[in-house]
């Protein structure tokens, strides 16, 4: 096991409440992610240095790479959500002119201060789907968008003007009078909290943006590593030479029915990026790990819903699944929602395999695979992930696996007499090639 976790708090390890803090980290909070430390932790356990190579499959908003960059390890991190994978790269571009980037900074700031009624009112609203209207009053959008194609319009180069669109798109959710908790938004009176003026909340964003970067470039030696980030999804072979990299960590959807896609609805609509759902599911949905119902199409699946390679590759894994899927095909009957959650599991399992296949390839022999993973119990059926993954990963050849709880998951909803009452985890699953 890892000696350094026995000096950390490991209960926020698959968190992303490290990075609420962190300079850069914080730039967009994206809960789906986990503790920068253990990255950190990681590097130093492992000794990487400049040589090294790291591979995050699902880099996510970016918390291995910018770590990597940071403790100067080569790394490679893949995400198949364009916005994510936006977001991640903006994320990781510090080669700025910060004095170049101050004076652009407070000329912006200076512009987008004092708008006249007639500059606001000028901005056409329509092209914002309803989720728009619903989060913020006609005025607070009129601000943002007034902001938008400021930050457009501006004499900027590319990067700096991607620095302050992340600013502004980080400015939503504080900004907005809807419950912003994850993973939905919430425009109601139920949910809802007090607006806040868009043009403060930027100016402050973008200000504590900029102070970030100038504690990164007072620590930060521009060594000669490389911080690639692929537009990929970790499901198809990876434009990566075998037996090449030193370190994969990770944390893959985990399989609780939580839309990805969805999550970002916001931020997509104001971006201009999608403007319905059905766009989302065709431009974003469709291209990420099955972990949701909604990403479920009932047609497409045979009778067997397993796949063959699998049954093949690990009959135990195969055997358990199959018994627990079968259940739930019966339990959904009986449910209301009448949801998907059988198919969605062996969907999960089946995209996972071709993702363990993939980093066992580009894995140099010895080197560890580390995965922040939790359990789930769709209907009260528990599906242990971290065992199933474990055990697939043995099969495909890795000579074994470690598991480290975390913390507990769940507790909160106890009280819900709809949720089933499975006592769930979060783990640490190492697998040693």
């Amino acid at each position: 096991m890892l000696a350094d976790l026995n000096t950390m708090d490991i209960t926020r390890i698959g968190t992303f409440q490290d990075c609420l803090r962190a300079p850069v980290h914080r730039w967009f909070r994206y809960p789906a992610g986990f503790s920068y430390r253990l990255v950190e932790m990681l590097i130093n356990e492992f000794r990487l240095r400049q040589s090294h190579w790291i591979l995050d499959p699902f880099v996510g908003s970016g918390t291995v790479s910018v770590v990597a960059k940071q403790k100067d390890v080569n790394s490679i991190g893949m995400e198949a959500h364009p916005f994510v994978h936006w977001v991640a790269r903006v994320k990781c571009f510090w080669e700025f002119d910060i004095k170049r980037l101050h004076c652009k900074l407070d000329e912006l700031l200076t512009y987008v201060s004092c708008p006249s009624s007639a500059e606001l009112q000028q901005q056409d609203l329509t092209e914002f789907p309803e989720l728009l209207h619903k989060c913020f009053s006609e005025q607070n959008l009129q601000k943002l968008k007034f902001i938008r194609e400021s930050i457009k319009s501006f004499d900027l180069l590319p990067e700096e003007r991607d620095f302050f669109l992340l600013a502004l798109v980080d400015t939503l959710r504080t900004a907005t009078k809807a419950g912003a908790g994850w993973p939905y938004i919430a425009p109601s009176k139920y949910h809802g909290k007090q607006e806040r003026d868009s043009i403060l909340v930027f100016s402050k964003t973008a200000s504590i943006f900029y102070q970030d970067l100038v504690v990164i470039h007072n620590k930060w030696r521009p060594l000669q590593v490389a911080c690639d980030l692929l537009l990929h999804n970790a499901r198809q072979p990876y434009p990566l030479n075998e037996a090449s990299i030193d370190l994969v960590i990770t944390s893959p959807p985990y399989l609780n029915n939580y839309d990805y896609a969805d999550r970002t609805r916001l931020e997509l609509y104001f971006l201009g990026w999608a403007k319905t759902w059905k766009e989302i599911t065709t431009q974003i949905r469709e291209r990420l790990i099955t972990s949701s119902t909604t990403q479920v199409r009932r047609s497409e699946f045979t009778e067997e819903s397993l796949s063959h390679e699998l049954r093949e590759l690990s009959p135990f894994v195969y055997k358990e699944l199959k018994t627990k899927i079968t259940q739930l095909s019966h339990i959904r009957h009986s449910k209301n929602g009448k949801k998907s959650y059988d198919l969605m599991v062996a969907g999960y399992f089946n995209d996972m395999l071709q993702v363990l296949k993939q980093v066992y390839r580009v894995l140099k022999p010895k080197a560890p695979f580390v995965l922040v993973l939790g359990d789930s119990a769709p209907y009260g059926v528990h599906i242990p992930t971290d065992i199933y993954l474990g055990e697939i990963a043995v099969s495909l050849g890795f000579r074994r696996y470690t598991i480290q709880t975390l913390r507990k998951r769940g507790e909160k909803w106890r009280s819900n007499s709809q949720r089933h009452q499975v006592t769930l985890r979060e783990v640490l699953l190492v697998l040693s090639k």
